[in-house]
């Protein structure tokens, strides 16, 4: 019989249609390890933990507003009403967004977004539970959508799911806002995705939040306030939806031999246009979801990176700052390269965030360079036959630089932003699939200058991976990932601040197919240190699980 592992990654991770949010997942604090593991996978397992640091507070007066109290068993979201807290001011230090979830039996990982007035604020996904239960909670810094969460607004949140009598799994979440008030001293600098601050470049005084967050929701239509001098993009783009697209790191050109295949292969860069012309590039990050790999033993416990914090690609798009804030509508079209265009299978909401120059009524400017190299896109197929395998070599890449000015009250800003990506690949499976094979680097390098000030931002993520199915239909999967940045920040040539996160995962499972649940013997081990020093102090730690206990809880800084 033939088997073919990518088509049981497909059924056995995300069911759920394209679905949108972002988060990270709350660090509890080290506790003490089991004892003794089982000798195999049981009925219960440790709650879901990661290893990223937790969300720092001001210690000021904080007020909690519940926004979601809901029980998704469907796709039908959630709506009601938010409005601000009282008793905090209308200006706020911090505000700190909280999921806390529980879920029984049986379930796949589903994706969901919170939409608050229409801004993205939330992107997560699930873990699959235990037939005893898990509880689980994510948590995220949203004060970048301070300017959104000071009017009442709708509030939409969906967790796509099904519940039948397979899947059992009914997810019932909360979310709350807990908002810190400002004090004099007590602002922390906002950081971005790659934990580099955002909105502190010196022409918008030092204001680490926008003015305004515009959603462009399902439409591509933008209009800018006319006195904005900096624009900044985010877009939570993932390749999700129970199709290929979720594996798109492992698609093969349709002429190669595999049971996932994309136009072109692997390759893929989510790209942002302004009126048609390209405005950013970047990498999507090769997020693995809680049942990826064929394998949910891997992630009970410890998800991959990211799996509970979508984080958004930024653009920063202040050089287009003078065609935009004409008063006129404009088009911001993103789309992702490499993706086949009659499949679906990837979501990207965008905000705009804006910051204004509030002693002018019109802030003018001009794009005075547009330069883009050729998209590099090649993939190379050997053909392999019985236990010799397939292989797929792909090479791609891209580079962008744009630069304009702005002229503000505080005179004329110049910006420029070159961004560099690349992606090597290889790819090995054997016929049947019953050997499939990966190991991937995607690098995306940034640097942004603002008249002396320049942040330069490398990112890089890799992903090494095998899925063998023996004679025995015993399934085994060993991989590791890793997601890195590392952003240096200089003024007038001289260095003034850095940061460098790791967030490194490694998982080896097994057990056995076409089995029920309480047959398949499975055993498994993952381990994940995370790591973040340079600005704002140092976090490192490191857990680790033998058959879903956690057998290492460490902290050394």
């Amino acid at each position: 019989m033939r088997r073919q592992v990518m088509s049981m990654l497909v059924g056995m991770a995300l069911a759920a249609s394209t679905l949108v949010g972002a988060g990270q997942a709350a660090a509890t604090p080290p506790s003490a390890p089991a004892p003794t593991p089982p000798s195999e996978f049981g009925t219960d397992w440790h709650d879901p933990v990661t290893a990223a640091p937790p969300v720092t507070k001001p210690r000021t007066k904080a007020c909690e507003v519940t926004v979601v109290e809901a029980k998704f068993k469907d796709f039908t979201p959630y709506e009601g009403d938010y409005a601000p807290p009282r008793g905090c001011g209308d200006r706020w230090g911090k505000v700190v967004l909280r999921l806390d979830g529980k879920v029984k039996g049986r379930q796949y990982d589903r994706l969901g977004y919170l939409r608050v007035g229409g801004v993205e604020v939330l992107r997560t996904s699930t873990p699959q539970p235990s037939p005893e239960g898990i509880s689980w909670s994510v948590e995220k810094d949203v004060t970048r959508y301070s300017e959104t969460l000071s009017r009442e607004q709708r509030i939409e949140m969906l967790i796509g799911n099904v519940v039948n009598d397979t899947y059992t799994g009914v997810l019932d979440v909360k979310v709350t806002l807990t908002f810190y008030a400002w004090a004099k001293g007590a602002d922390a600098r906002e950081k971005g995705a790659d934990g580099r601050e955002i909105g502190t470049s010196g022409r918008t005084s030092g204001r680490t939040t926008p003015d305004r967050v515009l959603p462009l929701g399902d439409g591509t239509t933008l209009t800018t306030p006319r006195n904005s001098e900096r624009i900044v993009a985010e877009v939570y783009a993932t390749g999700s939806g129970g199709g290929c697209e979720e594996y798109w790191y492992m698609t093969v050109p349709e002429a190669v031999p595999y049971s996932c295949k994309a136009d072109n292969g692997p390759y893929r860069e989510v790209q942002v246009k302004v009126d048609g012309q390209l405005a950013g590039i970047a990498a999507p990050f090769p997020t693995v979801w809680t049942g990826g790999w064929s394998n949910p033993f891997l992630w009970y416990v410890i998800p991959g990176p990211r799996a509970f914090d979508v984080k958004p690609i930024e653009y920063d798009l202040t050089p287009f700052a003078g065609i935009l804030n004409d008063g006129r509508p404009h088009e911001v079209e993103v789309s992702v390269v490499g993706a086949p265009k009659a499949r679906t299978g990837w979501s990207t909401p965008v905000n705009v965030l804006v910051w204004q120059d509030e002693k002018s009524e019109r802030v003018t400017g001009k794009l005075t360079r547009h330069t883009e190299g050729t998209l590099s896109n090649k993939s190379t197929h050997t053909p392999g036959s019985g236990e010799t395998p397939h292989r797929l070599d792909t090479k791609g890449g891209h580079r962008l630089s744009v630069s304009g000015h702005v002229n503000t009250s505080h005179g004329r800003v110049t910006t420029t932003v070159t961004r560099t990506l690349a992606n090597t690949s290889t790819h090995r499976w054997t016929e049947g699939e019953t050997v499939d094979a990966l190991g991937a680097t995607w690098t995306d390098r940034e640097t942004v200058t603002t008249g002396g000030r320049s942040v330069r931002t490398d990112r890089t993520y890799t992903m090494d991976g095998t899925t063998t199915l023996g004679a025995d239909d015993r399934l085994r999967t060993e991989i590791s990932l890793d997601d890195r940045a590392e952003s240096v920040t200089t003024h007038g040539g001289r260095r003034v601040g850095g940061t460098v996160i790791d967030d490194r995962y490694d998982g080896d499972a097994s057990y056995l197919t076409n089995v029920p649940r309480e047959e398949r013997h499975a055993v498994g081990t993952s381990r994940e240190r995370y790591r973040q020093f340079g600005d704002g102090g140092c976090h490192d730690r490191t857990l680790a699980t033998v058959q879903g206990f956690l057998t290492e809880d460490r902290l050394r800084c």
